[in-house]
C-alpha cells in the first residue's frame, strides 16, 4: 500500500521511528526527491517528543546506491554545463548528512545489501549501524573518474585514515565483516536476524532518558573537533550542566536506592 512512497515512516508505541528507503527501482538512490524527504523526516523527528530513536532501513536488494547518476547527468544540460545543479545537489546531500548528526535523537542504520558512494556516506553519518552478513560497502567513484569527496567526510570520521584511503582509492567492495573490523558498522548479523538485532539495540537506547542521549550526542560530535584541552573544558561544563538536570538527579537517586529510574526527559 506504500509502493508510491519513496520513504516510509512508521513510529511505534515504543518511540522507535522506522524510516525505510523505498525507491527500489532506483536502488534507493539519493535523488533530489529522496534527499528532500530524508531532510524533512529527520528535522520532524528531531522536534517530535514521541520519537526516542530512529532506525534507517531500506527495502529491496540495495540499501542505497548513492546519487542518482542519470539525474545528475541530466543536470549537465544547463547553460553552465551543470555546475549550478551539481552545487545544489551536493549542498542538499551534505545538509541531510549533517542533519543526521545534529538530530538530537540517536540514529541507527540497518543495512542489508549494498551501500555505495553517498549510500556508504549515509551509513557512516548515522550514530550506529548494524549490517547483515550479505551487506557490502564501497566508495567507487574512482571507477568513473569521480573521487567520492563528500562520502570521504563521513567515512574518514568513522574509520582510520589508511582504511578510508583504501576504500576511496581502490573503490573496492568491502564486505560486512571487514566493515565491522574497521569500525564502519557496529556489528554484523545473519540477514534473517537483522531487523530483530536492530530493534533490540533501538529498544535498549529508547529506554534511556532522551535528554541525556541528546546531551551526549551533541557533546560527542562537538568535542571530537576540538583540541584535547578545549575538549576537556567543554565536556566538563557539559557534565556540570547534565548533573543539574532532573533526570541525572533521578537516575543517581534510583541507582543508590536500587530501583528503576522514572525519566521525565528533562
Amino acid at each position: 500500500m506504500h509502493t508510491d512512497q519513496i520513504l516510509l515512516s512508521d513510529l511505534g508505541d515504543d518511540g522507535i521511528l522506522r524510516l525505510t528507503l523505498n525507491d527500489v527501482k532506483r536502488r534507493n538512490a539519493l535523488s533530489e526527491a529522496m534527499l528532500a524527504e530524508l531532510g524533512t523526516a529527520f528535522a520532524d523527528a528531531g522536534r517530535n517528543p514521541l520519537v526516542r530513536v530512529i532506525v534507517l532501513a531500506a527495502n529491496g536488494p540495495a540499501f542505497c546506491a548513492g546519487h542518482d547518476l542519470k539525474e545528475m547527468t541530466a543536470g549537465r544540460s544547463g547553460p553552465d554545463g551543470g555546475k549550478a545543479y551539481f552545487t545544489k545537489v551536493m549542498a542538499l546531500c551534505s545538509g541531510v548528512m549533517q542533519r543526521i548528526v545534529t538530530c538530537p535523537k540517536p540514529v541507527i542504520a540497518e543495512v542489508s545489501g549494498i551501500a555505495t558512494a553517498a549510500g556508504c556516506q549515509l551509513v557512516a553519518s548515522c550514530d550506529l549501524a548494524i549490517a547483515a552478513e550479505t551487506a557490502q560497502f564501497s566508495t567507487p567513484g574512482v571507477h568513473i573518474g569521480l573521487f567520492c569527496s563528500t562520502p570521504m567526510v563521513a567515512l574518514s570520521r568513522n574509520v582510520s585514515n589508511k582504511h578510508a584511503m583504501e576504500m576511496l582509492m581502490t573503490g573496492d567492495m568491502t564486505p560486512a565483516s571487514r566493515a565491522a573490523e574497521i569500525g564502519l558498522v557496529n556489528r554484523v548479523v545473519a540477514e534473517a536476524a537483522l531487523q530483530a538485532a536492530t530493534a533490540e539495540m533501538a529498544r535498549k537506547i529508547a529506554s534511556k532518558s532522551s535528554m541525556t542521549l541528546a546531551t551526549g550526542k551533541r557533546a560527542f560530535y562537538a568535542q571530537r573537533e576540538m583540541p584535547l584541552a578545549e575538549a576537556y573544558d567543554y565536556a566538563s561544563q557539559v557534565m556540570v550542566d547534565n548533573m543539574m538536570a532532573r533526570d541525572a538527579e533521578e537516575g543517581i537517586g534510583a541507582f543508590i536506592e536500587k530501583r528503576a529510574p522514572q525519566w521525565q526527559d528533562a
